[in-house]
C-alpha cells in the first residue's frame, strides 16, 4: 500500500495565539493517527508563488488514515481551537 502525504500550506497567520494553541492539539492527535512528521516551519527558499509561511509535511502509512485523522475528533477539536487564526490550504496526496 502507498504511502500518503498530509501537506499544510500555510497563506497568512493572523492569528499567533490561535496557532500555538492549535499546535498544542494537532500534534498529539495527529501521531495517535498514526502520523509522522516529516518537516514543519518556514521554507528555506521559495520559487514561483511560493510564500515564506509556515509548512508541514506528514507522512502515513495510507490515504485512508490520513483522512481519518483528519477527521478525528481530537484533530476537529485543534481546528476548533484555530479557528479564524490563519489561512492555509491542506492537501492528501498519495505516494509514488
Amino acid at each position: 500500500m502507498a504511502k500518503a502525504y498530509w501537506i499544510s500550506a500555510y497563506r497568512s497567520v493572523s492569528d499567533p495565539d490561535k496557532l500555538a494553541a492549535y499546535a498544542k492539539l494537532a500534534g498529539p492527535a495527529i501521531e495517535a493517527a498514526g502520523g509522522r512528521f516529516l518537516a514543519r516551519g518556514v521554507p528555506a527558499k521559495t520559487y514561483e508563488a511560493g510564500l515564506m509561511e509556515r509548512t508541514t509535511l506528514i507522512e502515513f502509512d495510507s490515504v485512508e488514515q490520513a483522512i481519518a485523522a483528519h477527521d478525528s475528533p481530537g484533530y476537529q477539536a485543534a481546528l476548533v481551537a484555530l479557528a479564524g487564526g490563519v489561512e492555509r490550504e491542506i492537501r492528501i496526496v498519495a505516494g509514488a
